[in-house]
């Protein structure tokens, strides 16, 4: 669906741990399954921890600690 570079418009929710609301803010940009948009959303925020890894609220290790999908 995306490359992880295209779409930015999640990046405020990736970057503070806001995943429900970064996926549902993909979901309706991109009209897709909530699959793909989490997909979409595991794609960007691998981009920005490369490009803006100072930017995150946590590190990787708690950044998904508690969510299932």
């Amino acid at each position: 669906m995306t490359d992880g570079a295209a779409v930015d418009i999640a990046d405020e929710q990736i970057l503070n741990k806001q995943i429900i609301l970064g996926i549902k803010a993909l979901r309706e940009h991109l009209g897709c399954s909530l699959q793909d948009a989490l997909g979409a959303f595991r794609d960007r925020y691998e981009v920005l921890r490369e490009e803006r890894p100072d930017e995150f609220v946590c590190g990787r290790a708690e950044y998904w600690a508690g969510f299932f999908s």
